[in-house]
């Protein structure tokens, strides 16, 4: 597994006015962009060729790729928003048959460690592999759902027989739900080929994926690491605060301000 696909090309409308200027995937967490944290998950799994998805009215996110080391990084593009299934499509003439991985930059992991244990179940099995997580009925319509073949193994591993779209909370087959990390081999093509646009004319790479388990190919895997979504301005700020926290350098100084802070009397805002 020495392949990834990073698909970049959203315009980035909930950070208006912001992505005017800068992609969203270039914002900084906390002071490193985005993309950077998402490329270095990938390298630290392994990988070797990064393939960016991007949008030619963003090229900025080509002069990031030259700066990026430890890995060759490649940017294609899908000027069309076709959707998730349509942007990793865009990427296959860099990626012939291989396997390869997907990431989805607004889902920052604390560390390369589940995207390990997907490549190693699709070593191991054959199958394709996505990452799952449990959330509240109240949020599965967010995301793509799964059926699940039984319950989560002591490694969180668990077969997957389907997949629905942004289900409601009262149809919801379960309460995993898949996050942006998956493992694909070869036969993914013939599943994004046959896509049929959902509404909006999207084709969503969801749908492949549940084609892909009815025929019994695809094991989810619950991850076990740290987690944010930065596809939203709250999201990137917590995932900004998060992450200084965690750094030896600044992580004192912020714990101590935000303590003295948050038990400041005259920063309630209800005064």
């Amino acid at each position: 597994m020495r392949l990834a696909v990073i698909p970049a090309a959203g315009l980035g409308t909930r950070f208006l006015p912001t992505t005017k200027v800068v992609p969203k995937e270039l914002l900084p967490v906390f002071d490193t962009p985005s993309l950077m944290h998402t490329v270095n998950e990938a390298i630290g799994a392994g990988i070797e060729h990064v393939v960016i998805v991007s949008n030619r009215a963003k090229p900025a996110i080509e002069s990031f790729a030259e700066t990026v080391r430890g890995a060759r990084v490649t940017v294609v593009f899908q000027d069309s928003p076709r959707g998730l299934g349509h942007a990793v499509e865009c990427a296959r003439g860099q990626l012939g048959d291989a396997p390869f991985a997907v990431l989805l930059p607004d889902e920052l992991l604390g560390d390369s460690s589940h995207l390990a244990d997907l490549i190693a179940e699709h070593e191991s099995s054959g199958s394709a592999a996505i990452g799952l997580k449990r959330v509240p009925r109240a949020e599965v319509s967010a995301y793509g759902c799964i059926t699940p073949q039984g319950v989560p193994d002591s490694h969180g591993r668990v077969g997957v027989r389907d997949v629905v779209e942004k289900p409601n909370a009262v149809e919801a087959p379960s309460d995993l739900v898949i996050i942006g990390r998956y493992v694909f081999g070869r036969n993914v093509w013939g599943h994004l080929g046959s896509l049929r646009p959902a509404a909006g004319g999207e084709l969503h790479l969801s749908d492949a994926i549940g084609a892909l388990a009815r025929r019994g190919g695809v094991t989810g895997i619950l991850a076990r690491c740290s987690r944010h979504d930065t596809g939203t301005p709250l999201g990137m700020l917590t995932a900004s605060i998060d992450t200084a926290l965690r750094r030896r350098d600044v992580g004192p100084q912020l714990r101590a301000w935000l303590a003295a802070h948050l038990t400041d009397p005259t920063n309630d805002p209800s005064r």
